[in-house]
């Protein structure tokens, strides 16, 4: 990602503008088009914070910075101050029905409930002939107890 060609544009006027051909003359030597390229490049991170370079334009340093220099001062711009929502309040007793449904049902027996549905799908399972670990065979035959009593 970079930042859009408008913005660097914008940043390069605001920049010459205020060190003139201090900041014109050092990159001189170098095509404008792969300087604004690596600039957009660099700074693509503040893409959803554009705030933090223009509070790096209004606080530049008497000297022309170079690239990493302007990076870092945008670094030091204030975070955005987000307003935080309340969060919804639902009426007490509606949260102190939904409460008592929630431990009804893990207090309770649910009755109708096959604890041991588990159990019965590796019995079947097995005697179909899959091939089962023993422990599954161990568990299965334990819940439903299967193995011999111990005498």
């Amino acid at each position: 990602m970079t930042l859009p060609t408008k913005v660097i544009d914008r940043l390069f006027d605001r920049l010459a503008l205020s060190y003139g051909s201090e900041f014109k003359n050092k990159w001189s030597n170098v095509d404008a088009n792969t300087i604004k390229s690596h600039w957009a490049h660099e700074l693509s991170t503040f893409e959803d914070n554009l705030k933090a370079i223009g509070w790096a334009l209004e606080h530049l340093p008497d000297n022309c910075p170079n690239l990493m220099q302007f990076k870092t001062l945008c670094k030091q711009a204030p975070k955005p101050d987000y307003k935080h929502l309340e969060s919804p309040k639902a009426p007490l007793e509606l949260v102190d029905s939904e409460i008592l449904k929630m431990v009804k049902t893990l207090v309770e027996p649910q009755k109708d409930k096959d604890y041991k549905a588990w159990a019965k799908r590796l019995k079947a399972r097995d005697e179909a002939g899959e091939v089962l670990s023993p422990h599954q065979i161990w568990s299965y035959k334990t819940a439903l107890e299967l193995l011999p009593k111990p005498k």
